[in-house]
C-alpha cells in the first residue's frame, strides 16, 4: 500500500518525508540544502514534481524521483499544472527595459514529460496568468483583454460550458454563461450590483454554477469585510440568488458528489449550514454550531493546515513569513492524536504540501470513533495561571482586579480625580430618581409608551413597503425597454398588487390610530 509523502520548503533547502513511522527522508530524493528555492508543486495525480531553485526549473518523476529536466528561468516565480498534468506553466514576472519597452513573453507552456516547450505567452496581470484547462487538455484558455475579470471551464468533456464574469463601473455587473465553442449565444445570465470579484464553484457534472460576488467595502457601513452575494447558474438558462436567513459573511459553498444540492456555510459565528436544491430552495437546515465534531484541539499558532490523501490524517503547520518563530510541522490522526512532529528550529519553514496520487490509489477509510495513541508535544504550552511579577512571586502576593478601587486611599487620588468622581455620583443620583418619576407616571401616559412601538412597525413596514414598489416599478420600466426578465424578478413583479392592498390599509389604520385587523375598532 502506498505511504503518502509529504514535501517541505525552507530556508534549510528542500526535502521529503515519509508520513508514517519512522518519518524518515525519502532515500532516493535528490535532497538540496539550497536556500533559494521559490515554489514547489505536485502534478495532479502525482506522477511529477516540480519546484524553482534559483534560476532553473527542475522537474522529477516520483516514480523513482530521478530527475527528468532542469530549464533555465531566471525569473521564474510560479508554476502550474494542466487538469491531467501533461502541460507544466512556468510563470516569470512582465517586465519591460529601455531595450525592450514592450516586453517578451512571461508565461511558457512546457511539455511534462521531457519539458519541451510548446507556446509562450505575454501576460501582464499577475492575478490571472494561470491558463485554464477542459477536463480532456483539449481546450486551453487564457483572458485577453481587460473586460473580463474572471472566468472558469466547467468540468466533464461534453458540452464544455465557461462562465464569464463581466464588471461594470455603472449599473450592474454579469455573470453569463457560453457552450463552447459558441460565443455569440449566451446560453444563461445573471445580473448583480455591488460586486467586484466573484469565485466560481462548479458541480462535478459541470451542469450548475455558483458564483459567490464580494465587494471590497460595503457602502452601507453594515460590515467592514464588504458586502457578499451568492448567486445560481444554470446550462438550461436558470438562474437565481440564494438567500441565507442569517446575517453575516458567506464563507464557503460545496456541491454534492450528484450535482444536485449545495450547502452553504454562512452568519455570524457561531456559523449555520443549510443545503439547497437547484431552485434554490432550503431541503435541510444543519442549524449552527460545530458539527460531527470527533475531536476539538488546540494547535497554537497553526498557519496551515491539509488533509493527507489517505483521509486519514492531516498536517499542520507554522510557517514564515507569517509567523518567523516555532516553525514546524505536526501530523496527526483523525481522532485527535499528535503522531509525529518536526520543529524547524531557529530556520524559517516557507511551504508544506502532501504528495498527489491518482484518484482510487486509497480507499474510504473506516471511520472509528476511538482514540489512537500519540505522542505529547514538544512545543511548550502556554500558562493560563495569572502573571505574577517577579517580586511577588513565591510569596501570598493576591492579584487585584483594576476596578477593586474601594482600598485605595483617596488621599493618593488627585483633586481633579475627585471632583470628577463627585460629579459622576451626583448624576448617576440624578437618573435614579428621574427613573422613579417615571414610574410614578399615570396609566394613560403608560398605555401610549405601550401603544408607540406598534405605530413605529406599522411605519416601518410601509417604507419596506415603498421600497419593494419602487424596485417593482425599476423592474417593469426593464420589463418594457424590451429586456427579459428573470424568474426572481418576474416574481417580484406578481406581488405589486398585494403590497399596493396592505400598503392602502396601513397607511388608512395609522391616520386613524386604529389597528384594523381587529373588528371592533370598526
Amino acid at each position: 500500500m502506498a505511504i503518502p509523502n509529504i514535501a517541505v520548503r525552507g530556508s534549510t533547502g528542500l526535502a521529503l518525508y515519509q508520513s508514517q513511522t519512522p518519518y524518515d527522508p525519502v532515500s532516493k530524493f535528490p535532497l538540496d540544502v539550497s536556500p533559494t528555492f521559490k515554489f514547489m508543486l505536485f502534478g495532479p495525480n502525482g506522477k511529477h514534481f516540480a519546484w524553482i531553485n534559483n534560476s532553473k526549473v527542475v522537474i522529477v518523476k516520483t516514480s523513482d524521483w530521478k530527475t527528468v529536466v532542469e530549464l533555465d528561468y531566471p525569473k521564474a516565480a510560479q508554476l502550474a499544472y494542466s487538469s491531467k498534468g501533461t502541460y507544466l506553466v512556468v510563470y516569470e514576472p512582465f517586465m519591460t527595459t529601455p531595450s525592450n519597452p514592450k516586453g517578451s513573453p512571461n508565461v511558457h507552456i512546457l511539455k511534462t514529460a521531457d519539458g519541451q516547450l510548446v507556446k509562450s505567452l505575454e501576460y501582464r496581470d499577475y492575478k490571472l496568468w494561470t491558463p485554464q484547462w477542459s477536463s480532456d487538455e483539449k481546450i486551453c484558455a487564457r483572458i485577453k483583454g481587460l473586460k473580463l475579470n474572471n472566468y472558469s471551464i466547467s468540468p466533464g468533456n461534453q458540452p464544455i460550458n465557461i462562465l464569464c464574469f463581466i464588471p461594470a463601473k455603472t449599473g450592474p455587473s454579469n455573470g453569463r454563461l457560453f457552450q463552447y465553442p459558441d460565443f455569440s449565444t449566451i446560453v444563461a445570465n445573471k445580473s448583480f450590483f455591488q460586486a467586484d470579484r466573484v469565485e466560481i464553484f462548479w458541480n462535478q457534472k459541470g451542469t450548475a454554477s455558483l458564483m459567490l460576488t464580494s465587494t471590497d467595502v460595503d457602502k452601507t457601513g453594515a460590515s467592514y469585510y464588504g458586502k457578499q452575494g451568492l448567486h445560481l447558474i444554470t446550462s438550461k438558462g436558470d438562474t437565481s440568488q440564494v438567500i441565507v436567513n442569517k446575517e453575516g459573511p458567506l464563507y464557503n459553498a460545496a456541491w454534492s458528489p450528484s450535482s444536485n444540492e449545495f450547502c452553504v456555510i454562512y452568519g455570524f459565528m457561531p456559523s449555520k449550514a443549510t443545503l439547497y436544491n437547484l431552485k434554490c430552495d432550503a431541503v435541510m437546515e444543519f442549524g449552527t454550531g460545530t458539527f460531527n465534531a470527533i475531536k476539538k484541539m488546540e494547535i497554537p499558532d497553526t498557519t496551515f493546515l491539509q488533509w493527507s490523501p489517505d483521509g486519514q490524517h492531516f498536517v499542520t503547520a507554522t510557517t514564515a513569513p507569517r509567523l518567523k518563530v516555532s516553525n514546524g510541522y505536526k501530523i496527526w490522526h483523525y481522532s485527535g492524536a499528535l503522531l509525529h512532529e518536526k520543529p524547524w528550529g531557529k530556520d524559517e519553514l516557507y511551504q508544506v504540501v502532501w504528495q498527489n496520487y491518482p484518484q482510487g490509489t486509497f480507499k474510504t477509510p473506516n471511520i472509528v470513533y476511538k482514540a489512537v495513541e500519540g505522542i505529547a508535544s514538544s512545543q511548550p504550552i502556554a500558562s493560563k495561571q495569572v502573571y505574577r511579577p517577579p517580586h511577588a512571586r513565591n510569596t501570598d502576593f493576591k492579584p487585584t482586579s483594576l476596578h477593586e478601587d474601594s482600598s485605595l486611599e483617596t488621599k493618593n487620588q488627585s483633586k481633579a480625580y475627585l471632583k470628577m468622581k463627585k460629579k459622576r455620583e451626583a448624576k448617576r443620583q440624578a437618573k435614579q430618581m428621574q427613573d422613579v418619576e417615571d414610574l410614578s407616571n399615570n396609566k394613560q401616559s403608560a398605555v401610549k409608551t405601550i401603544e408607540e412601538p406598534k405605530d413605529n412597525e406599522k411605519l416601518l413596514r410601509i417604507k419596506k413597503i415603498h421600497s419593494d414598489l419602487k424596485s417593482i416599478n425599476r423592474f417593469k420600466t426593464l420589463q418594457s425597454s424590451g429586456k427579459e426578465l428573470d424568474n426572481n424578478q418576474m416574481a417580484r413583479l406578481k406581488l405589486e398588487n398585494g403590497l399596493l392592498a396592505e400598503l392602502k390599509q396601513l397607511q388608512f389604520s395609522v391616520v386613524l390610530g386604529w389597528d384594523l385587523s381587529y373588528p371592533e375598532h370598526l
